[in-house]
C-alpha cells in the first residue's frame, strides 16, 4: 500500500510537471481546475511521507504486533516489536530478491519470516538450527549435531492477561550458541519428538513457548529468501489495556 501511495503521489506531480511544460496558454480556472490544483498540493505533501515511510520501512525497520503466545516468556500477546530489516541484507520489496548480503542468522537469533505455507502472512520464532545442521528433539530437550542445547536454572512462570493459562509452567533458561534466552515447558504436555537435517540455504526455528508453537517441528524449515528481520525491541504492549511495563525491553 506505502509503495502504491508514493508511486501514485509521484506520478502526479510528474505529470503536472510534464503538462505546465507544454502548456502554452493560459485557461480561466474553473472547478476541474481548482480539484487538480488541491490533488497536486496533496500528492506534494504527502509524497515525501510516504516515500520517507515506504523506505524506512522496507529496508530500515519495521513494526509489528505479536498475536499469539508462542514465543512466550520472551513476547507477550500485544506486544508491539521493532524488526531489522537490514541485519540479513538487503531486499528488494517487490521481487523480495536480496540485493546485498550483509549477515546471516545465528543461534538463537529471534526472527520474522514469511510463513513458507503462506508467504503473506510474517511469523516470529527462533533460529534453532543452521543450513546444515542435524537436529535432534527427544523429550523436548534439543539437540544441534549431537550436542545439547543446554538447560539452567528452572522456575515456575506467572503469567497476566492472556498469558494466565500458561501459569504453573516450568521456564528455563536455555544456551543457544553465544546466546541465552528464556523458554517455557509445560511439563504435562505431550513432547513432539523427531529428527530434522537442515538443507542448505534454510533454517530450524522453534517458538520459545515450546508446547503451544507451530514451527519447523510442523511444517518443516524457512527458506533464506523468506527471511524477514530480526527482531529487537518491544516498543509497547497491549493486551487488552496498556502495559507499559513491557516498553523499552530489549528482545534477546
Amino acid at each position: 500500500m506505502l509503495f502504491l501511495l508514493s508511486i501514485g503521489t509521484g506520478l502526479i506531480i510528474a505529470s503536472y510537471k510534464v503538462a505546465r511544460r507544454k502548456s502554452t496558454k493560459n485557461v480561466a480556472l474553473g472547478d476541474s481546475r481548482r480539484h487538480d490544483n488541491m490533488l497536486l498540493r496533496f500528492s506534494k505533501s504527502f509524497f515525501p511521507v510516504f516515500a520517507f515511510v515506504f523506505v524506512l520501512r522496507a529496508f530500515v525497520v519495521e513494526p509489528f504486533r505479536i498475536p499469539s503466545g508462542s514465543m512466550i516468556p520472551t513476547l507477550l500477546i500485544g506486544d508491539f516489536i521493532l524488526v531489522n530489516k537490514y541485519e540479513y541484507g538487503i531486499k528488494s520489496p517487490i521481487f523480495n530478491s536480496q540485493l546485498i548480503e550483509i549477515g546471516r542468522p545465528e543461534y538463537g537469533d529471534v526472527v520474522v519470516f514469511r510463513y513458507p505455507l503462506d508467504p503473506s502472512t510474517p511469523f516470529i520464532k527462533r533460529v534453532i538450527g543452521l543450513p546444515g545442521d542435524s537436529i535432534r528433539i527427544d523429550n523436548k530437550h534439543v539437540y544441534v549435531n549431537d550436542n545439547e542445547v543446554v538447560w539452567r536454572d528452572e522456575k515456575t512462570y506467572i503469567g497476566n492477561h492472556s498469558a494466565a493459562r500458561h501459569t504453573g509452567a516450568k521456564v528455563h533458561r536455555e544456551i543457544a550458541g553465544k546466546n541465552s534466552h528464556e523458554v517455557l515447558i509445560s511439563p504435562n504436555h505431550y513432547a513432539v519428538d523427531g529428527d530434522f537435517n537442515v538443507p542448505p540455504d534454510h533454517y530450524f526455528v522453534l517458538g520459545d513457548n515450546r508446547d503451544n508453537s507451530r514451527d519447523s517441528r510442523f511444517w518443516g524449515f524457512v527458506p533464506k529468501e523468506n527471511l524477514m528481520g530480526k527482531a529487537f525491541y518491544i516498543w509497547f504492549n497491549w493486551d487488552g489495556g496498556p502495559n507499559f511495563a513491557r516498553a523499552g525491553l530489549r528482545i534477546k
